[in-house]
C-alpha cells in the first residue's frame, strides 16, 4: 500500500530572531510556537543564507543561494531585484507532483511564474495585513479541500513599518502594533522595565521601548501561528501534516538585520514532522543547517525526485530522527545587498566551532538598513555619541576588515577577530580556499574579487 504524502504548511516570519521562549528568551511570549516545538523538534544551529528579505525568501523557495538565483537584494519599488526566468522553485515542483499550493501573507519574490501558486489567498485584502489571526482565516476553505496541499503561510510580524492608511484609528507604531486590538484579536502589552535584553543589543530606554513593540508584534505573529495550527487540529488535518517555522533574517536592530553575525543569521527551525516519523530524545538537534537546505527536505517529504546538484544544500529528514549521517560539517552564506543603495558583498563560512567571514567590499563603509538606520535605538546612538552598540564599537561595526575570524565557543559574541592572529593562518588558508571552491560551485559572480581587488 502507498503511504499517503503528507500536507506541508511553512510558516515564514518576517525579521524574527531566535526571541522565543523555546530558545530561552525568558521576556518572549510564544506558548503556541513552544508547543508547536514540544510536539516537534527545534534546531540550535540553523541559519540563513543572506540577512534580508527577499534575497532570503528566495534562497528558502529555490535552494539556491541568492548570488545564484539572481535575487540580489529586495524585490519590491525601486530595488526591483528578481530572480532568473529559468528557475523552477519549491511551489511549482510540488505542484508538478501533484500538490495543491496556496500562499498567504508577505510575498516579496520575483518573477510571478518563478514561484507560482495556484492559490492567493489573501488579493482583496485590505490594510489589515498585520492581522495574523486574521490571515489564518483565509486559509479555511484551502485546508478544507482534498490532500495534499502546501501552505506558504508568510507573516508580515515583527518587521518594522507598516504602510498603512495614516488617519485610520488602529494605526499601528513602527512595528506594526495597533492602536487598538485587531477585531478577534487582543494584543499582549509588555513592561518595557521587565524584559531582558539580549545581549546583542545595548540596554538604552530606546532599546527598551522598541524592543517591547517588537515583543508585542512577535507575539501576535504566535497567536496566528496558533490559530492556524489549531485549525488544522479542528480539520483533523494537523497530524498527517509537516509544518515548519522559521524566519527570513534577524530582528531589525542593530548587529542583526542585514549582519551575517550570529544575531542575523542564526534564527528559529521548528520542525514537527507528520506522524509516524522518529524524533530525537530531548526535543532538539544541535545539527548545522541552512535555508539552502529547505527545498530539497520538504521535497524528500513530498516524495519528490530531485537531482543530486539541483540545489545547493541537502534534506535534512534523517536529522529529524537523531541520524546526522551526511550532514555537512559546515555551512556557507553569501550577502549581496539589502536595498539597491546599499552594496555589501559578503561570504561566511561556519563550521561547529568557528564562522569565517569575507567582507568583499570591505574598503566601503557597512551600509546599514533604512528601517535600522531610522530607528531610535540607533538614533539614540548617534545622538549621545556612546561609541558603542551591543558587543562592539560603532566604528567597529561601521567599518570592517577584510576577513574575521570567530572562535564561536569561547567568542559568542564575535567580538574578537582572529584572523590576523599567527596561530591561525593556517585556518584562513584552509577558509579561504574554501570559500573560492565553494563560488566556483555556486556561479557566484563575485568569484573574481579574489584577482582583481
Amino acid at each position: 500500500m502507498k503511504t499517503r504524502r503528507p500536507n506541508i504548511v511553512m510558516m515564514v516570519s518576517d525579521d524574527h530572531g531566535r526571541q522565543m521562549g523555546c530558545y530561552g528568551d525568558r521576556s518572549a511570549r510564544t506558548p503556541h510556537l513552544d508547543a508547536l516545538a514540544g510536539d516537534g523538534i527545534i534546531f540550535n544551529r540553523a541559519y540563513c543564507t543572506a540577512s534580508t528579505c527577499s534575497p532570503s525568501r528566495a534562497v528558502i523557495l529555490t535552494g539556491l543561494h541568492n548570488h545564484t538565483n539572481g535575487m540580489y537584494g529586495l524585490e519590491h519599488a525601486v530595488h526591483h531585484f528578481a530572480c532568473f526566468d529559468d528557475l523552477t522553485s519549491l511551489p511549482n515542483l510540488l505542484e508538478q507532483a501533484g500538490y495543491r499550493t496556496a500562499r498567504v501573507g508577505k510575498y516579496h519574490v520575483a518573477p510571478e511564474h518563478v514561484f507560482h501558486f495556484q492559490h492567493v489567498l489573501e488579493e482583496g485584502a485590505d490594510w489589515h495585513y498585520r492581522d495574523d489571526v486574521a490571515m489564518t482565516g483565509l486559509c479555511r476553505e484551502f485546508l478544507e479541500g482534498d490532500e495534499p496541499f502546501f501552505l506558504y503561510w508568510a507573516s508580515y510580524n515583527p518587521h518594522r513599518g507598516c504602510g498603512v492608511v495614516e488617519d485610520h484609528p488602529c494605526k499601528p507604531d513602527r512595528f506594526g502594533n495597533p492602536a487598538q486590538p485587531y477585531p478577534g484579536d487582543e494584543e499582549e502589552l509588555f513592561d518595557e522595565a521587565s524584559l531582558d535584553i539580549p545581549d546583542f543589543l545595548s540596554d538604552t530606554p530606546e532599546v527598551r521601548a522598541e524592543l517591547a513593540q517588537y515583543h508585542q508584534s512577535v507575539a501576535r505573529m504566535d497567536r496566528g501561528a496558533g490559530s492556524l495550527i489549531e485549525m488544522l487540529k479542528q480539520l483533523g488535518k494537523y497530524d498527517d501534516t509537516l509544518i515548519l517555522y522559521l524566519s527570513d533574517n534577524g530582528a531589525a536592530f542593530p548587529e542583526s538585520k542585514t549582519t551575517l553575525y550570529e544575531a542575523g543569521m542564526r534564527l528559529p527551525l521548528i520542525v514537527k514532522p507528520p506522524a509516524g516519523e522518529p524524533l530525537p530524545a530531548g526535543g532538539a538537534c544541535d545539527a548545522l543547517v541552512s535555508w539552502v537546505d529547505l527545498a530539497p527536505t520538504l521535497l524528500d517529504f513530498a516524495g519528490v525526485e530531485t537531482e543530486a546538484d539541483q540545489f545547493h544544500g541537502s534534506s535534512f529528514r534523517r536529522a529529524l530522527g537523531g541520524d546526522l549521517t551526511g550532514r555537512p560539517e559546515e555551512i556557507y552564506a553569501s550577502h549581496s545587498m539589502h536595498q539597491v543603495s546599499q552594496y555589501y558583498p559578503m561570504r561566511v563560512i561556519c563550521t561547529d566551532r568557528h564562522k569565517f567571514i569575507w567582507n568583499i567590499a570591505h574598503p566601503l563603509t557597512y551600509t546599514i538598513p533604512g528601517d535600522v538606520w531610522e530607528s531610535a535605538s540607533w538614533q539614540g546612538v548617534l545622538r549621545d555619541g556612546r561609541g558603542r552598540f551591543g558587543p562592539r564599537s560603532v566604528e567597529a561595526y561601521l567599518h570592517r576588515p577584510r576577513y574575521e575570524l570567530y572562535d564561536l565557543a569561547a567568542d559568542p559574541l564575535e567580538t574578537r577577530n582572529l584572523a590576523g592572529e599567527a596561530e591561525y593562518a593556517e585556518l584562513m588558508e584552509e577558509f579561504c580556499e574554501k570559500l573560492r571552491r565553494f563560488q566556483q560551485r555556486t556561479n557566484d559572480p563575485w568569484l573574481h574579487k579574489w584577482d582583481y581587488e
